[in-house]
């Protein structure tokens, strides 16, 4: 078995589709998305699986809406902090000029 090939986080696939239909990774450049998606995942629970297909057959609808929900609030947790982040940036390279 070789686990990164085997399992994987399914927040992952759902963070990744929430990103795609919101368009942040138009808005923002590599590093800034990579560090975006740890804020993310790190704000949700693991839950590993194997196959997705297994999820979508066992995973009542009403869960899958409470894991979509927790979704939204972390990226827009971690969308809060990358504006912050670049105000304090914005504001640093003004006073250094």
């Amino acid at each position: 078995m070789r686990l990164h090939d085997d399992i994987h986080n399914y927040y992952e696939k759902i963070v990744l589709e929430e990103i795609i239909k919101l368009k942040l990774s138009e808005q923002y450049n590599e590093d800034v998305m990579a560090d975006f998606c740890c804020t993310v995942l790190n704000q949700l629970p693991p839950r590993y699986i194997r196959y997705d297909v297994d999820m979508a057959f066992y995973l009542p609808q009403t869960e899958r809406l409470h894991m979509e929900e927790r979704v939204q609030t972390a990226i827009n947790v971690a969308i809060n902090q990358i504006s912050k982040k670049k105000d304090l940036n914005e504001q640093f390279t003004k006073s250094s000029a």
